[in-house]
């Protein structure tokens, strides 16, 4: 996992969850390492600090990590040995993250991704980033997914939360289950690894026209509009990629809750309402507003826009294609209302 806030937060759950369950004997190492990309914060290196002080003072100020989780800045010194795999990282960077990984990991580990986002490529159309990840480490490897309507900050916070896993496998679902599941970060594992996993992409791009509602100064009820009909095109880009999507889980928290959400309190929203208002370009404005960090919202509108526009479908899925045309093409953000 990265020093994001939200691989922070996921580290403290996770840090805390293995004192407990070596505590009674479960079969969990006691500590865990966090690849930690390696920056220097006044002077000092950021693994050093979040070693010593046990905080993130970057990416999740204020929060005290367990000082079981150990930041590592090699990689591959930090995926050694281990068992279970947790990635946290934006979706642009996981071919390299493999490709440094491939051959050393243990040959029995299992994943588990958090990453929002989807890979597309011409010759086999999109990809889902835990296949990403299995191919990638040689093709062997189950790789589970976890999404839901949880912010990082509030979870670090020990707000009330939910989410969802979707898996393949029963017993590797329910063995992270129990590394992530506590009484305030409540968590359902199902059997839709496809629907989990998009609907986690696909929200963030709906939140980006939620944002430009927001930046236009338009009303509730318009943005009501926006969900509801992101939450459509949602549910049918599922169906047509895979049609063994469920309708049900959208109804878990990786799907209308998560929604929700981002469109209220994510950082996608806040980068498009800031767009509409200061006319500024989306990376002007994460190096201003997210401290370092990447949206996933923009990516994703390109990679879903690139296949419908490969199968000629833009226009049965008009807010997704107003969205990636006012994020890459300038088109006028007033679009987001008038073209669906």
């Amino acid at each position: 996992m990265t020093q994001s806030d939200r691989g922070s937060a996921i580290s403290k759950i996770i840090g805390s969850n293995l004192q407990r369950l070596s505590d009674q004997g479960q079969p969990f190492e006691p500590q865990a390492k966090m690849w930690v990309y390696e920056e220097m914060i006044a002077g000092r290196k950021l693994t050093d600090i979040i070693n010593s002080e046990h905080e993130n003072v970057k990416y999740l100020p204020g929060i005290k990590l367990p000082p079981n989780i150990v930041a590592e800045p090699d990689l591959v010194a930090a995926a050694k040995d281990a068992t279970l795999l947790v990635f946290v990282v934006p979706h642009q960077f996981v071919h390299g993250i493999c490709r440094s990984l491939l051959g050393n990991v243990h040959p029995h580990a299992r994943a588990i991704s958090l990453i929002k986002g989807v890979d597309v490529e011409r010759q086999r159309g999109l990809h889902l980033i835990s296949s990403v990840i299995k191919e990638g480490l040689g093709g062997e490897m189950d790789v589970s997914v976890l999404m839901g309507a949880n912010l990082a900050n509030e979870v670090a916070q020990e707000q009330f939360s939910e989410a969802t896993i979707g898996c393949y496998n029963d017993a590797n679902g329910e063995i992270f289950r129990q590394l992530l599941n506590t009484s305030y970060f409540r968590i359902r594992v199902i059997h839709d690894v496809h629907g989990v996993e998009l609907c986690g992409a696909l929200k963030n791009v709906v939140a980006l026209g939620a944002g430009f509602v927001d930046g236009l100064g338009m009303g509730e009820n318009t943005k009501a509009a926006v969900i509801r009909i992101g939450l459509d095109e949602m549910r049918r880009f599922c169906q047509l990629c895979h049609e063994s999507v469920r309708d049900q889980t959208f109804f878990e928290s990786c799907g209308v809750a998560d929604l929700i959400t981002t469109c209220y309190g994510g950082r996608n929203r806040r980068v498009a309402e800031a767009k509409v208002r200061t006319g500024k370009p989306i990376d002007v404005l994460e190096a201003e507003m997210l401290n370092g960090q990447k949206l996933q919202g923009p990516p994703t509108a390109m990679e879903i826009f690139n296949f419908l526009a490969a199968q000629g479908l833009e226009k049965d899925f008009p807010l997704f294609t107003a969205i990636y045309r006012i994020c890459h093409e300038n088109l006028p953000p007033e679009h987001i209302v008038k073209d669906i």
